[in-house]
């Protein structure tokens, strides 16, 4: 991902998930992948979440410097809301 923005709104939106459905080892697996891209192309760290009706804030650190960044709720919202319309097509396939 080239930009930090890109990698944020990615990880928070299967962070949603995650926090939706905390069993969903696909999900669970996606955000590792992502959290990864965040730390090591882009240097974030210490990244904390505050969300209101309207939007999510994401405060973090890039390469030491504090940082944070908006987005709306309705557009991370979107796979979960996607996937709680049609949870057929989104079953678990927990590691066995």
């Amino acid at each position: 991902m080239k930009s930090v923005q890109d990698a944020l709104y990615n990880w928070l939106t299967i962070r949603a998930v995650v926090d939706a459905r905390p069993e969903d080892t696909a999900a669970i697996e996606t955000e590792k992948m992502f959290s990864d891209i965040l730390k090591n192309q882009h240097g974030v760290t210490d990244i904390a979440i505050k969300r209101d009706e309207s939007m999510y804030e994401v405060s973090y650190k890039q390469n030491g410097e504090s940082k944070s960044t908006r987005f709306p709720t309705e557009l991370i919202e979107v796979l979960l809301n996607q996937i709680n319309l049609e949870p057929e097509k989104y079953e678990n396939y927990p590691d066995e």
